[in-house]
């Protein structure tokens, strides 16, 4: 039997069974990691001496025969812009490079809370911005299904981890696809959940209106098995709410859910770009699959949709501009040496503390909120985030789910230079659920010759997570 292609349920059932410990499993987790981490660089840091006493403990647990959890157990990788406490967060910069988080996020705490075993915090790309993770610190982390791909982002180490089998399921976070496009490079599932189903307490923030937790999973299961446990209101996060579609236990044996009669739009501008013509022809193949399962498949026209690229990084970058203000080295982070007054260790501090791609967008969004400029710009953008929106919403009224492709070309080589705004673009199908605040997970298709699968992205309705949840694992046993 090899432990590392189980699956985090046929993981639980293993325990129950008696068949293995979590401290057999914990330790050929990391054997696999340092194995393969050199290559894939996924990991920043280990937790491994903790990991193993926490599975000595869960072990005994089950010995008493303890009702536990169904992550009880599960090997677990937090991308690193999510606090986990006495171990590092460096959000893959050099400004963090040493610090070490005090206290645990909201939703580490819950993984703990039901015996989830945290191995260690993955790389993603400096302060989740960039597509690749190039942007990292640490260094790019390479797809695990082609070593000389990218791995996506910005958490691209949550998806390799999971590929790799250097973890059962991820924790990652999704500001404008951080979730789901890595899961589309490296043909895991990926979830981003309604915006407010997780609490955002304790992870750093990119842009606050936008920032989403989200799992990533080997499949539809076992990404449900942890968002259904980091799920709910926290006191200590103001704009989570919680999420009551994800509380109930799911029936995935259930034989009624399927794709019959279900209503799936596809935005017109999509039909009609130019897509490569891979993606392309996997995109007809999963209309072919949803007709052929009963699904009502039809095209829609949100003409806001063309917006929402140049929508996003006004607003995001606005937001980045904000929220990184904070990082002064005065109380933590990387201090310059040399400096003759505060101004200037500001100044030292944050230029050699940010990597490019981070000052780049802080540079745009201090010009984007600049007095002069705030109102062509930003408050233009968020009134043309509210039509989107209500577009959106408009859709959802008449269907039940939105399909397109996630990404729209396969992973690029790690070599290939790609300027800012190729990479902006290719988030156009990932970013509208974020600007509407709506439930959005990837698929990967069948793999083909080449090794590579390509992602289907299923958008529905806010706080329709169970309702897309059961659509998607009804697609997904559909391709087998």
């Amino acid at each position: 039997m090899d432990i590392l292609n189980l699956k985090a349920r046929e993981l639980a059932e293993g325990y129950r069974n008696r068949d293995f410990s979590v401290e057999e499993v914990t330790k050929e987790y990391f054997k696999n990691i340092k194995e393969k981490n050199g290559e894939i660089n996924a990991y920043i840091s280990l937790n491994e001496e903790n990991a193993l006493k926490e599975a000595k403990e869960v072990d005994e647990k089950f010995r008493n025969r303890e009702e536990l959890s169904k992550i009880a157990g599960i090997p677990i990788s937090i991308k690193d812009n999510i606090a986990v406490k006495d171990l590092k967060m460096t959000c893959a910069s050099k400004i963090l490079e040493n610090f070490v988080s005090p206290y645990d996020a909201e939703v580490v705490r819950k993984i703990k809370a039901n015996d989830g075993i945290i191995l260690g915090k993955v790389n993603l790309d400096e302060f989740a911005m960039g597509a690749s993770t190039k942007t990292s610190y640490f260094g790019v982390t390479k797809n695990p299904l082609n070593t000389k791909l990218v791995s996506g982002g910005s958490s691209g180490g949550s998806a390799a981890s999971v590929a790799g089998n250097m973890a059962a399921i991820s924790l990652g976070t999704d500001t404008g696809g951080s979730v789901r496009q890595p899961s589309s490079f490296c043909g895991t599932v990926g979830m981003k959940p309604t915006y407010g189903t997780v609490s955002r307490f304790g992870v750093s923030s990119m842009a606050n209106t936008f920032d989403q937790v989200g799992v990533i999973g080997k499949d539809v299961e076992d990404m449900q098995s942890l968002l259904s446990i980091i799920e709910g209101r926290d006191e200590k996060d103001a704009t989570s709410v919680g999420n009551e579609s994800l509380k109930d236990n799911f029936d995935f044996n259930n034989a009624e859910n399927s794709l019959k009669g279900i209503k799936v739009a596809i935005p017109k501008i999509y039909l009609d770009m130019n897509l490569d013509k891979d993606i392309k022809g996997e995109f007809n193949k999963a209309i072919d699959i949803l007709l052929e399962n009963g699904a009502i498949v039809e095209e829609f026209n949100i003409e806001s949709l063309k917006y929402v690229i140049e929508t996003y990084h006004i607003l995001v970058n606005g937001e980045i501009a904000s929220n990184l203000a904070r990082f002064d080295s005065v109380i933590y982070g990387h201090r310059a040496e040399n400096f003759s007054n505060i101004e200037e260790m500001y100044r030292k501090s944050r230029r050699e503390g940010f990597g490019n791609e981070v000052k780049r967008r802080i540079m745009i969004g201090t010009h984007i909120l600049s007095l002069d400029l705030a109102e062509d710009y930003y408050y233009k953008a968020l009134k043309v985030r509210g039509i989107i929106k209500r577009d959106m919403e408009n859709m959802f009224k008449d269907y039940d789910l939105m399909l397109c492709p996630t990404y729209p070309v396969y992973p690029f080589e790690i070599n290939r230079e790609m300027s800012a705004v190729e990479i902006y673009a290719g988030d156009l199908f990932t970013i509208p659920a974020n600007m509407a605040g709506c439930p959005s997970i990837s698929i990967p298709m069948p793999k083909k010759e080449n090794g590579l699968s390509v992602g289907m992205e299923f958008t529905a309705k806010r706080f329709k997570d169970r309702e897309l949840i059961n659509a998607a694992h009804a697609f997904e046993r559909s391709l087998r």
